[in-house]
């Protein structure tokens, strides 16, 4: 068997976003039968929750879904994971002007905005961190929309 494809999600500080397309995602591969074909991980390109859970509106706006994000624990991106995932996917457009920069310097993977395999109504993944708990509700419906879209291509990759 080949190896596997690697999908990186990164946002800012790997509480909300990253790892709620994390757990969708690995939901989505799984509905799939694809889990042993696709590797899935995420990060934040900050350090400030580093080792931390998901924040618990994201766990608990995940759960309602049925998606159960609570094992995730926050960690910074690694210039390595350039190198390690075929995939680098960034939720907005800070994080990644930061990873391109990394990218142009070592090389590797080039990034790309999430939402590119979703709906064109939105470019960005709004950080949901400051608002109520119906940002978090959006966040999931563009995710799980971007995540149908990321499947149907790696469908082409893995056939």
């Amino acid at each position: 068997m080949s190896e596997p494809v690697r999908v990186l999600f990164v946002c800012l500080g790997n509480i909300c976003r990253s790892p709620s397309a994390e757990g969708v995602f690995r939901q989505v591969v799984e509905n799939a039968g694809l889990s042993n074909q696709v590797k899935i991980d995420s990060c934040g390109t900050g350090s400030w929750h580093v080792g931390k859970a998901p924040d618990g509106r994201a766990r608990e706006a995940a759960a309602r879904r049925g998606i159960d994000i609570s094992d995730l624990r926050a960690r910074q991106f690694q210039e390595s994971d350039l190198f390690e995932f075929d995939y680098v996917l960034v939720m907005d457009r800070q994080s990644l002007a930061d990873i391109k920069r990394v990218q142009k310097e070592i090389g590797g993977t080039e990034p790309e905005l999430f939402l590119d395999y979703g709906s064109p109504s939105h470019d960005e993944v709004p950080d949901p961190y400051y608002g109520g708990n119906q940002g978090f509700e959006m966040v999931l419906d563009l995710i799980q929309e971007a995540s149908e879209g990321l499947l149907a291509r790696l469908r082409e990759r893995l056939a």
